[in-house]
């Protein structure tokens, strides 16, 4: 399908990975702790996972709660041991005190992940300036997309900001070339608005999960996601 969604579920374990793969996710999101808002997985979990599913796989490079890089080298360590592990796509993104994107840190970490694909993830929400920090990062080899609910209080409150910023990518706007992921909050009844909007790619997680949390990601729920941005 040539105008076929992006469809990201978000798997701590070969479990929900086989889960998400089975409904229909184009993608994964690897993370574990996600009373932390999601860490970067041990290795022998992306191993178990990779060798479980063949779609493309997400590792998030992501030490400690919050947006602060925190102890840069363990992050440059955590990158340079998921490549040796065979990962290919990563999630990172960090910000400074002042709410800016903090470079000395993205910059490390890319380099670590050398030109491979990778999202800027929502700490992009927390941003003191939205438009300033995607043109400080426009030029960063490998950044192709930016997870975000266009707000740190979700998609509803975000609604606004992601059809803006939907029309400044569409219009070649600098510092909008990634594409839009949007996640956090997100429910079905977005869909319609987002795809409307020009929005071709969506992350889940509790969505995924009829259980909740503590329960892993349900075949049948990513199917119904898959079908509605299908239809």
């Amino acid at each position: 399908m040539i105008n076929r969604a992006v469809l990201e579920v978000i798997a701590l374990d070969a479990r929900d990975a086989v889960a998400a793969q089975s409904g229909g996710a184009d993608r994964l999101e690897l993370i574990t702790d996600m009373a932390a808002d999601g860490l970067t997985p041990s290795r022998e979990t992306f191993g178990r996972i990779r060798a479980a599913v063949d779609i493309r796989l997400r590792v998030m490079l992501r030490l400690a709660d919050g947006f602060a890089a925190g102890d840069v080298d363990a992050l440059v360590e955590a990158a340079r041991g998921m490549r040796a592990e065979g990962a290919d796509e990563f999630v990172l993104g960090f910000l400074d005190p002042d709410g800016s994107p903090d470079l000395v840190a993205v910059e490390r970490v890319v380099a670590e992940i050398e030109g491979c694909p990778w999202t800027f993830h929502r700490a992009i929400d927390r941003a003191a300036d939205r438009d300033a920090a995607r043109k400080q990062l426009a030029e960063l080899p490998g950044l192709d997309t930016y997870l975000t609910a266009g707000s740190a209080d979700g998609v509803d409150a975000g609604l606004p900001t992601l059809r803006a910023e939907a029309a400044a990518s569409s219009r070649g706007a600098p510092g909008y070339a990634p594409r839009i992921l949007v996640g956090g909050g997100l429910r079905l009844e977005h869909v319609p608005e987002l795809r409307a909007a020009g929005i071709t790619a969506f992350h889940i997680g509790g969505a995924a999960r009829p259980g909740g949390w503590s329960e892993p990601v349900g075949a049948a729920a990513v199917r119904e996601w898959r079908e509605r941005l299908d239809a």
